[in-house]
C-alpha cells in the first residue's frame, strides 16, 4: 500500500511548515482558539441540554443501531472537526494530509470546521441521533466526556478492528484504557490535551513553580495565580495534589478540593479562573504561574524564553478529543479508512508537527524529527515514560454527578 511520505516534501515545504508553527493560523492552537473565543467552559444551562429533549436513559457501552455501510460504492467521507486542527499548507488553500489519503483511496473526504464547542455541537446532531436517524457526518471529533456520553447513550458505532491496523499498534499506552471506552471499541484519540503548570520566570524572580500547593500557598505568588475555568481541569489537579486519584475519587474528595479552591478564592491568592486568555497575562507578567494547556506553553515558548512548564511531583491530567463514527452514518468503512491514515507514522507526525498537541500515536519520534528536531524532543507533545506515567485521566461521570459537580464548580468561579 502507498504511504504518505514525508520525503516527497521539497525543502520549502518543510521550511514553510515550520514557520507555520510561530507564524499565521498554525501559531493559533484549535484549544487556544477555542478557550480564547469563552465558549469552552461548560455552563450548567448547557448541562441540562444534555438530558432534556426526550434523550433515552443513558445506558453502559451501548453500540449505535445497525446501519447500512456504503463505503464500497460511495467513495467519500464527511468529517466534522474543531477549527485550525489540521495541518493546512502555506497559501493555507490545501490540507495535505487529507489531500494525500484522497490520492491514494479515492475517498473524497468533506472536512467541515463546524465544531466550536461540545455543548453546542451535540445540540445540532442530538435530534437526529435521539430519531435514529443520519446525522450527515462519518465522523466526528469531540472531548472525552462528551464522547462517553454519546458511547453510553448508544449513538456511537463500534469500530471494525480489522480496518484499524495502525491504529491498533500505535495507539500509545497512556491512551489505551479509557473508563469510558473500554478497549478502545468505538473511538481513537485526534490528540491528547495536558494540563500543566506554566510559570514566567522573570515574575517568579527565576524561581520555579512545580505544584497546586505553591499556586494556592506561595505568599509571593499572591494575586498573580490563575486557574482555569474547565472543571476537569482544576479540580483533577487539585484532587492530585491532595494525593486524590481523580479516576476514582468520591464526591468528598471533589467538595475538598472544591474547598481548597474556594479558600484561594478568599484569600485573593487565585487571581482568577481563565481560558486561554492566561495566556496574555502570562506573557506580560502580570500572572506569576497558573494552570495553562501544553499546546499553549509550546507557542509561547516560541516567543518568550522566560515561559516555562513543570509537570507535577503528584501527577498531571490529560484529556483528550476522539474520533467517532456515529450511528447510522453511511459510509462507516471509509471513516475507519482514515481514523487508521492518522495512526500512520508520517501522517501522525505531519499532523502533530502543525498542531502541537500530545501525539497519541507511538513511534512518531524518528518522523517528527525530520520536520523538526526541537518538536520531536518537545515533552509537551511527545511525553516521555517518565512523564506518561504521570499522566491520569478525570474518571467518567454519571449525568446526576455531571450537573451536581458543575453547579458547584459554576459557583466557585463565579459562572
Amino acid at each position: 500500500m502507498e504511504q504518505y511520505e514525508p520525503d516527497s516534501l521539497s525543502a520549502a515545504q518543510l521550511a514553510a511548515m515550520r514557520r507555520s508553527l510561530t507564524n499565521g493560523r498554525g501559531a493559533l492552537t484549535r484549544r487556544s482558539l477555542l478557550r480564547a473565543s469563552g465558549v469552552g467552559a461548560l455552563t450548567v444551562g448547557g448541562l441540562a441540554s444534555l438530558s432534556a429533549c426526550g434523550i433515552p436513559p443513558a445506558k453502559r457501552e451501548g453500540e449505535g443501531p445497525a446501519s447500512t455501510d456504503y463505503s464500497a460504492r460511495e467513495k467519500q467521507l464527511n468529517f466534522s472537526n474543531w477549527t485550525q486542527y489540521i495541518d493546512i499548507s502555506d497559501d493555507e488553500k490545501h490540507r495535505p494530509t487529507l489531500e494525500a489519503f484522497t490520492k491514494r483511496t479515492g475517498i473524497q473526504v468533506k472536512y467541515t470546521e463546524d465544531i466550536n464547542d461540545n455543548v453546542e455541537f451535540f445540540g445540532k446532531i442530538k435530534p437526529q441521533l435521539a430519531a435514529g436517524q443520519d446525522t450527515g457526518r462519518d465522523l466526528i471529533c469531540v472531548t472525552d466526556w462528551l464522547a462517553a456520553r454519546i458511547i453510553r447513550l448508544g449513538w456511537a458505532q463500534k469500530l471494525d478492528p480489522a480496518n484499524l491496523p495502525h491504529a491498533y499498534a500505535n495507539l500509545s499506552a497512556q491512551f489505551r484504557r479509557p473508563d469510558w471506552d473500554p478497549g478502545r471499541a468505538h473511538s481513537y484519540p485526534w490528540t491528547g490535551i495536558s494540563t500543566v503548570i506554566a510559570y514566567n520566570t522573570k515574575a517568579t524572580g527565576g524561581r520555579k513553580v512545580d505544584s497546586v500547593t505553591q499556586l494556592l500557598d506561595d505568599p509571593k505568588l499572591k494575586g498573580r495565580v490563575a486557574f482555569l475555568s474547565e472543571m476537569r481541569d482544576s479540580v483533577g489537579m487539585t484532587l492530585l495534589d491532595m494525593g486524590k486519584d481523580p479516576g476514582t475519587f468520591t464526591d468528598a474528595d471533589f467538595d475538598a478540593a472544591v474547598g481548597r479552591l474556594q479558600k484561594g478564592v478568599a484569600t485573593q491568592q487565585i487571581r482568577r479562573f481563565t481560558g486561554n486568555d492566561y495566556t496574555g497575562d502570562l506573557n506580560k507578567g502580570d500572572l506569576a504561574a497558573c494552570l495553562a494547556w501544553a499546546g499553549d506553553v509550546i507557542q509561547l515558548q516560541a516567543d518568550n524564553p522566560d515561559i516555562q512548564f513543570a509537570i507535577p511531583a503528584a501527577g498531571y491530567i490529560t484529556s483528550s478529543d476522539n474520533l467517532l463514527v456515529p450511528a447510522k452514518a453511511r459510509h462507516k468503512t471509509n471513516a475507519e479508512k482514515l481514523i487508521d491514515y492518522y495512526y500512520e507514522l508520517p501522517v501522525a507526525a505531519r499532523l502533530a508537527a502543525y498542531i502541537n498537541y500530545v501525539c497519541p500515536v507511538e513511534g512518531v519520534r524518528e518522523e517528527l524529527a525530520r520536520i523538526d528536531p526541537a518538536l520531536a524532543s518537545n515533552t509537551l507533545i511527545l511525553p516521555d515514560k517518565a512523564m506518561a506515567a504521570k499522566s491520569r485521566a478525570f474518571r467518567s461521570l454519571s449525568s446526576e454527578e455531571e450537573t451536581a459537580y458543575e453547579e458547584k464548580f459554576a459557583k466557585l468561579i463565579g459562572a
